[in-house]
């Protein structure tokens, strides 16, 4: 532990408190999101359980009997606190009150990681065999030796820290880049052909959040064109978000799993190059061969004549 020498008892020493012995991943997730926003520094953390330190730390996770965002105290273990947060639920949701993120950032770290890491810490994870989540990734990061000292804990609650903090900045880049290509997928959506019922884009691009969240669920389109590599892919749209694993109108039967040769004869394409076996997706050479299989795919519609 970091030892300073101060005149006040209650001046604030530490960037953030949490508690020390075994980590988890509640605490370390909440330590990473308050990094992340740059309100704690990482070398102004310190591990421990004793009120007076606690008293004295800008932030407090995991520890110390309190849940009180005014006061930056994020427990969650006492009685009275009876909601479905861990520690590293209450700090994202102190992030939206603060207003360091908007509803639909919070919505995609929340949906995307921390919701997992409440269930997991308050016990509502699912336990299945050969199923790894995220907190038990961060849980192997703690020594494996019951008796390892002090000094081993601390280093391994860091690597802990640095593997989640990276984690994180990874999903706040990827939210960002997503958003960024949301006009190119709002334009692709007005400006569709409504007899191809197909957005086609001019470069590679996630599409699947943006379409939905412009009200994608109610549009016509039914697959999308875009490249992919070096060549182009067809794809068939999910019914909704929630049923991403499903689609609208799959692609045709007897195209299901085929490769190159066996695509071409089949599907009467020179350009083919693949198709999944589940027939939401395939793989072509030329922008001009995917709308080519796209067109075959469209008069298989019912209700197109």
């Amino acid at each position: 532990m970091k030892t300073v020498c101060n005149d006040s008892k209650n001046q604030v020493l530490f960037s953030c408190g949490t508690h020390d012995g075994t980590f988890h991943a509640d605490e370390v997730t909440a330590c990473a999101l308050l990094c992340l926003f740059g309100l704690i520094e990482v070398d102004k953390i310190v591990r421990t359980r004793d009120p007076e330190v606690l008293a004295r730390c800008q932030y407090v996770c995991d520890v110390g009997g309190v849940y009180d965002p005014k006061i930056k105290r994020f427990d969650h273990h006492q009685v009275e606190y009876q909601g479905f947060f861990s520690s590293a639920g209450m700090i994202l949701k102190y992030l939206l009150s603060q207003k360091f993120m908007t509803k639909r950032e919070y919505d995609h770290f929340n949906h995307l990681l921390v919701m997992g890491v409440d269930a997991h810490d308050n016990g509502r994870d699912p336990s299945i065999l050969g199923y790894c989540s995220f907190s038990h990734i961060i849980s192997n990061f703690t020594p494996i030796d019951y008796e390892c000292s002090p000094a081993e804990q601390e280093e391994a609650f860091h690597q802990a820290l640095q593997f989640t903090l990276a984690h994180l900045k990874r999903l706040k880049a990827r939210f960002e880049y997503t958003t960024s290509c949301k006009a190119a997928v709002k334009e692709a959506m007005q400006k569709m052909d409504p007899k191809k019922r197909c957005l086609i884009f001019a470069k590679n691009m996630p599409w699947i959040d943006a379409f939905f969240d412009l009200g994608g669920q109610s549009h016509q389109a039914l697959f999308v064109v875009m490249p992919s590599g070096k060549h182009w892919k067809l794809r068939a749209i999910p019914p909704s978000y929630k049923e991403r694993m499903k689609v609208r109108h799959p692609l045709p039967e007897k195209w299901a799993g085929l490769l190159e040769e066996e695509l071409k004869q089949v599907s009467q394409i020179k350009e083919a190059i693949f198709c999944h076996k589940g027939r939401f997706i395939s793989v072509w050479k030329t922008k001009e061969a995917a709308l080519q299989a796209l067109d075959e795919t469209l008069k298989n519609l019912p209700d197109r004549h």
